[in-house]
């Protein structure tokens, strides 16, 4: 089961407005609705789809964003 954490979400979003983006342009390119992408993002629910998205957004891997959720992959910051 996802874990739960509102203050990394609160995190993501503001690193998706600094880089120019938002939850809503995400949903957006990927065709879904923007609760999706939040629902996915705060850990309710698991989308390899939309945390990719997020991710590539943020130049980042997503085992940096929710390492709870690929347990078995290395952080690009531990390379």
């Amino acid at each position: 089961m996802p874990t739960v954490d509102l203050v990394r979400h609160e995190r993501i979003k503001c690193e998706l407005r600094i880089s120019g983006s938002s939850f809503r342009q995400i949903s957006r390119e990927l065709g879904v609705g923007a609760t999706s992408v939040t629902t996915v993002c705060q850990g309710h629910r698991v989308s390899r789809r939309i945390e990719a998205a997020i991710a590539r957004q943020l130049d980042k891997p997503p085992s940096q964003l929710w390492p709870d959720r690929y347990p078995g992959e290395q952080k690009e910051t531990d390379r």
